[in-house]
């Protein structure tokens, strides 16, 4: 292993998962300016919007959230290449004919 490429200064760091308040505790490099208490011990503090315990493919509740009609827009947009039934062709090439 090389020498001098691994920082130095790992400690213990407590990650919330602020969408469901869980807090972990693990070791890390990650600058931080708050603390937190954990079992009676200060802990610098890393804020997560999602972790492990919140995410929906670790817990299994996948949820599809449509913001500003995005699903509609990609279902409209790709709607075009979607083939015609053939019943439909043979009659238009009838009444062509």
């Amino acid at each position: 292993m090389r020498k001098g490429i691994h920082p130095e200064n790992y400690r213990i760091v407590a990650f919330k998962d602020m969408s469901n308040e869980d807090v972990f505790l693990t070791k890390s490099t990650a600058e931080t300016k708050e603390t937190i208490e954990v079992d009676g011990v200060e802990y610098p503090v890393v804020k997560m919007e999602i972790s492990r315990t919140s995410h929906p493919f670790y817990t299994g509740k996948a949820k599809l959230i449509d913001t500003a009609g995005r699903i509609d827009k990609f279902k409209n947009k790709y709607n075009k290449f979607k083939k015609a039934p053939k019943a439909a062709k043979t009659e238009e090439a009838k009444t062509e004919e």
